[in-house]
């Protein structure tokens, strides 16, 4: 029932039945009133919802006006004003939502005015969602809506508390660009900053490995922190906890020990040297790791060994040192051969590549494919995918070939076979490098693109970046290893082939080995050709508005693009710009869009540019009966022409042209294009296609294409036409046409033209026979056979 009166039913008692009273509104005496009497009150929204899932009505103690924060539990930290914080609590239980005191397992959202506080911690290692008051507030402005619920995920990721809130930091070390950069992140997260030594600063960031002292003792009020809690902070969308993080100077003794060293003096040269030797092993030992130490040699060979020969380690650190220690001591070698000393420089880099792709898996891979991240996943799976390839499959294989190496050095013998290690996995190697070397650019683009769009991606790649696995190389740095691992093994075959004795068996295997990964490579290129063909074609479909799908083919590649002007009225209006795309097998022909819209969305995400082209014909080279070089003359400079005969037509076309751009030579352009036309058609003699013409004998000029008025004639021209027209092709000048045709004809092909009788239409059995079986369909403006 409905009444203006609530006090007539708010204190009536009855035993038989409830009454619930359902207000408009929650801050009106009426709701006072019934509310110090205990009464149960609700809202419109709990009505409708309750009839909409036809189900009894919900009870709670409190009054409830709407379910929008139902089955939510929120805690409270970081607030001062208690007014506030009761109306919040209020607006919470009116949306079915609960409060809870003490953060535990139980709280789903956390409201928090500032970063800082036992709560918030807590709530950032259990991936609590944090959040401000505005969230509360913003629910209760939807409250009205019954389909509308607090927690959806687009709606409550607008309310985050920045990791940066209540923040100021400043930046010590960094490059002017460096810290641009971050100060520009900063604001973006919620901060703000001054500069080194402001008493107002909160945080100092320092870059540890350019920082030896700092300007300043940090107080208690102010945090100096390395660059990783900042980058940290970004990652997880929430601010980490300083005590991870706090800059310390660090001395490291193996360094000081160098350095002591290299300070020391002796009358002694040769202990100088041998001083100098021990230095550097101990700065280097870190980066050449082997189980395999050369042959000893007496004292004063040692003490004579050149410097320089121990200089020559890599220049990556060797990022994961063997899971397993060596399965033997150093062999005992007479005498240090080269093809030794060759094997077991191939044997170190396949450790130090094997390394590689362990710190690429480990400190990036998993990571992002690591499940409950804090913040939600950093990285959709498609773009993992796309990034890291085949690498997984990479690592297996190496990591074979690295202990197959290691038992072969283990047990040396210079009759053991190098190269049959090589053999043994070249098909493993075929499968695992094609995926990943083909797509290598696809991943750097995916790298660089997510860096710019994603805070959090770019925040990942800084922290692991920076850590002494990276050797402080880019991901896109390390990932360019596998392109260059197969070229530098099969030098190091190479090396070795040649300190073997052409008696030795290994000889031949090297060979073979040599011989297999060139194959490798051969068809990584040939696949990277074909893959980089078909971006191409697509490249050619996203340009194109109205592409015919059917022009994607594995067959089909890009031979060539062309700029152009239309000299005639076919394939569309006299002064479009138009665009000439040959492939092997067929010509895609687009003018320039008049009116760009941008509609597209890849699935990806991210937008794509407008096509900047309109699909006019897709047209098989086998329909192309002759090419045309117009002779320049005063009134036709740079002109061709195409003599066109689609099968449903009874008369061919002329289709006129003049190139635009500079880049393109005439004489090329159409040299290749014959070529193709007479390869489609199974002919020999592709010069034969050529036909040089006067302009003026098939009434082509490029005279007045740039004068105003011929370009307002245009706009006119066009103005006028409806969207709808159909092609018309009835000024074709048939006799001019004829006449350039014939001139290039054959007696025997000429007597068939008189055979003809007085038909004004070429037949089709001038040209190639092939032409009256083609299966063309032709509307419109577009003509397109089904091309296979």
């Amino acid at each position: 029932m409905a009444t203006d009166n609530v006090e007539e039913f708010g204190d009536a008692e009855n035993t038989d039945f409830e009454t619930v009273f359902v207000l408009a509104e929650f801050d009106c005496p009426q709701y006072q009133y019934l509310y110090k009497r205990d009464n149960r009150i609700v809202g419109p929204p709990v009505v409708l919802q309750c009839a909409m899932k036809d189900e009894p009505l919900l009870f709670s103690c409190r009054p409830l006006y709407s379910t929008t924060m139902i089955h939510l539990s929120l805690c409270f930290t970081g607030f001062r004003d208690k007014e506030e914080m009761k109306n919040l609590v209020n607006l919470v239980h009116h949306m079915g939502g609960t409060i809870r005191k003490d953060f535990s397992t139980k709280v789903t959202h956390l409201i928090a005015h500032s970063t800082h506080g036992e709560k918030y911690r807590l709530a950032v290692c259990m991936g609590t969602p944090i959040l401000t008051p505005s969230w509360i507030y913003k629910s209760w402005d939807k409250r009205e809506d019954i389909h509308f619920h607090a927690d959806t995920e687009g709606f409550r990721s607008e309310f985050k508390v920045p990791p940066f809130q209540d923040c100021i930091l400043s930046f010590l070390g960094f490059s002017h660009e460096e810290k641009a950069n971050m100060e520009e992140r900063t604001l973006k997260h919620g901060g703000s900053y001054l500069e080194v030594g402001d008493e107002r600063c909160t945080h100092m960031v320092v870059e540890e490995n350019s920082v030896k002292e700092l300007p300043i003792f940090p107080s208690r009020k102010l945090f100096a922190v390395k660059q990783e809690w900042f980058w940290g902070s970004i990652q997880m969308d929430a601010r980490a906890g300083e005590s991870m993080y706090l800059y310390e100077k660090n001395d490291s003794p193996a360094m000081k020990k160098a350095v002591s060293l290299l300070s020391l003096t002796t009358p002694n040269s040769n202990r100088k040297r041998r001083r100098l030797k021990d230095t550097l092993a101990q700065l280097t030992k870190e980066t050449e790791i082997s189980p395999f130490p050369p042959p000893r040699k007496r004292p004063s060979a040692e003490h004579n060994l050149s410097v320089m020969s121990l200089l020559d380690i890599s220049n990556t650190p060797e990022t994961c040192k063997s899971s397993r220690p060596s399965k033997s001591s150093a062999p005992i070698v007479s005498k240090q051969s080269a093809r030794w000393q060759v094997s077991k420089e191939l044997y170190q880099t396949e450790s130090n590549y094997v390394g590689i792709l362990n710190t690429i898996l480990q400190l990036f891979k998993f990571p992002l494919e690591k499940e409950g991240q804090v913040g939600g996943p950093i990285l959709a799976q498609e773009e993992i995918k796309t990034i890291f390839g085949s690498i997984p499959d990479i690592y297996e294989v190496h990591t074979r070939i690295k202990s197959d190496l290691e038992d072969l050095l283990t047990d040396w013998s210079d009759e053991r076979s190098v190269g049959n290690i090589i053999l043994n996995y070249s098909k493993e190697l075929v499968k695992a490098y094609p995926p990943f070397v083909n797509f290598f650019e696809m991943s750097k683009e995916t790298i660089t693109r997510c860096e710019k769009q994603k805070p959090r991606f770019h925040a990942f790649l800084k922290i692991n970046q920076a850590k002494p696995d990276c050797g402080r190389q880019t991901l896109v740095e390390l990932l360019i290893r596998p392109v260059q691992r197969l070229p530098s093994v099969a030098l190091l075959l190479n090396d070795i082939k040649k300190h073997t004795s052409d008696d030795n068996p290994d000889k031949m295997t090297l060979e073979k080995a040599i011989e297999s990964l060139k194959e490798v490579m051969t068809h990584i290129n040939e696949d990277k050709r074909k893959t980089e063909g078909q971006k191409q074609i697509f490249d050619v479909v996203y340009e194109v508005d109205g592409c015919p799908a059917n022009l994607l083919s594995s067959h089909r590649s890009l031979v060539y693009r062309v700029e152009t002007i239309a000299l005639g009225d076919q394939p569309c209006d006299r002064g479009e710009n138009v665009t000439l795309f040959l492939f092997n097998d067929c010509l895609e022909i687009a003018r320039k869009r008049h009116k760009v819209i941008n509609t597209f969305k890849s699935p990806m995400g991210q937008t794509r540019p407008p096509p900047s082209l309109k699909h006019i014909a897709l047209m098989p080279l086998s329909q192309i009966r002759r090419v045309l070089d117009l002779q320049d003359t005063e009134e036709c400079v740079n002109a061709f022409a195409l003599v066109v005969r689609p099968p449903t037509e009874q008369e061919n076309l002329l289709f006129s042209f003049q190139l635009t751009g500079e880049e393109t030579v005439k004489s090329a352009w159409l040299r290749t294009l014959c070529r193709h036309v007479a390869n489609t058609i199974c002919r020999a003699d592709a010069e034969n296609l050529i036909q040089c013409t006067e302009p003026d004998s098939v009434q082509v000029s490029t005279k007045d294409m740039d004068s105003t008025l011929s370009k307002a004639s245009r706009a006119i021209k066009k103005t006028s036409k409806k969207v709808t027209r159909a092609f018309s092709f009835t000024k074709t000048p048939k006799r001019a046409i004829q006449r350039a045709f014939m001139a290039s004809c054959t007696p025997d092909e000429k007597g068939c033209e008189n055979h003809a009788g007085s038909s004004s239409t070429l037949a089709v059995s001038l040209c190639s026979p092939v032409l009256q079986h083609s299966q063309v369909t032709f509307n419109d403006n577009s003509w397109t056979e089904v091309l296979g």
